[in-house]
């Protein structure tokens, strides 16, 4: 059995010994007066008195200054074996200190090996005192031997149940206090977690809605300028879309920072939000979209994912792909509902792709079960294919 330890074991014997503290000075109390006033005066009194205020001073030092460096615990369990030993040779109220002192080897023991080490030694001090003085007497044998052996196994058992029930309650406390500190660190990461996942929301959000739009702020502005001289109503009109795109990053930047939530929430059904891009689209551009646009029914998150697809695809398409014409293709199928962006223009190895903008329609797709395939060579264009499952639909292959 191992050494008691902790906080639970601390608290136990700290209660053991303020209850059992008001219990040893009565009852010490009560053993000097009837030495005094049953003894004869002489040196077995004197002795005896002397041996009892041994005791008491070692233990009135542990109660009151229990770290001092002048009785120890050990130390005072030592006195007590001996003064044991000693009362039993005078014959002087061994028997009632013993039974008093009795839970003392079990609060400053410590341990059940210490405890009984020690209570072993009181029991031979005091069976060797009464001995010296009785010999192998009937009333030795009789009631010496026999009554204190009975006292110390008594002790002995309830001693080691007190131990054993710390123990379990150490065990437990040490249990919980592991379980609680699990929990916190489980918590703090859920925490870290959820910042890192609100940063990349955030980021992406900024991406796919403020950052497009400063993109195609800074396209349009450079090709106003370019052609103020030569096209001055081509300009106006590049001009006016400057006007109105920085208009609305105004009002989703203003969105995103009140809310905290996805600016443009695609209102209306989605064909209608998807024909309105892309007419804004080939009206900055001026390249060829074609676009086969159903309207199935689609959920607020799938409206905004398709959205945010499309405007990527355009971005990329503006700013990468040097193409002439755009196909746009949203099929509502029996599995769910499939968007397809296509191009004719430069292309490029999607193995080497480090955008963030495809990682980021990738994750969003993957948020609501869909799946995203870019399909492009150098020269041979682009083709971008989202798919996201509806609820109610059957599974399926594009």
């Amino acid at each position: 059995m191992t050494a008691l330890t902790g906080p639970s074991a601390d608290t136990f014997w700290a209660t053991s010994l303020r209850r059992w503290n008001t219990v040893c000075w009565v009852l010490f109390a009560a053993m000097a007066f009837g030495i005094a006033a049953m003894g004869r005066p002489g040196g077995e009194m004197y002795g005896a008195l002397g041996l009892l205020g041994c005791v008491v001073l070692g233990y009135a030092l542990l109660d009151r200054f229990p770290g001092n460096r002048i009785v120890r615990p050990h130390g005072y369990l030592a006195v007590l074996a001996l003064a044991l030993g000693g009362l039993a040779y005078l014959r002087t109220s061994y028997a009632a200190l013993f039974m008093v002192t009795l839970p003392h080897y079990w609060m400053f023991g410590r341990t059940p090996r210490i405890s009984m080490g020690f209570l072993g030694l009181a029991t031979f001090t005091t069976l060797l005192g009464s001995w010296l003085q009785l010999g192998w007497t009937a009333e030795f044998l009789g009631e010496t031997a026999v009554s204190t052996l009975i006292v110390v196994a008594v002790g002995v058992l309830i001693g080691l149940w007190a131990h054993s029930v710390v123990e379990q309650s150490t065990e437990r406390a040490r249990l919980i206090d592991e379980l609680e500190r699990a929990q916190a660190q489980l918590s703090a990461a859920h925490q870290r977690q959820g910042a890192a996942d609100e940063r990349e929301r955030l980021a992406r959000e900024i991406h796919d809605t403020l950052a497009q739009g400063f993109a195609s702020i800074v396209v349009l502005a450079e090709a106003a300028r370019a052609g103020l001289a030569a096209d001055p109503g081509r300009s106006a009109q590049q001009l006016r879309s400057i006007e109105s795109t920085a208009r609305e990053n105004l009002a989703e930047a203003r969105e995103l920072v009140g809310s905290g939530g996805s600016p443009g929430q695609a209102a209306g059904s989605v064909a209608g939000t998807l024909r309105r891009v892309l007419d804004r689209f080939a009206e900055d551009t001026g390249l060829t979209v074609d676009a086969d646009l159903a309207d199935p029914e689609c959920d607020q998150q799938t409206r905004i994912a398709l959205l945010r697809c499309t405007q990527e695809s355009l971005a990329n398409v503006r700013k990468h792909a040097r193409a002439s014409t755009v196909g746009v293709v949203l099929a509502r199928l029996p599995y769910g509902v499939e968007l397809e962006i296509t191009d004719d223009g430069a292309g490029f190895v999607v193995e080497e792709s480090t955008g963030f903008g495809l990682d980021g329609m990738r994750k969003r797709l993957a948020e609501l079960g869909g799946r995203l395939t870019v399909t492009s060579s150098v020269g041979d264009g682009t083709r971008i294919l989202a798919t996201v499952p509806l609820a109610g639909g059957t599974e399926g292959t594009a």
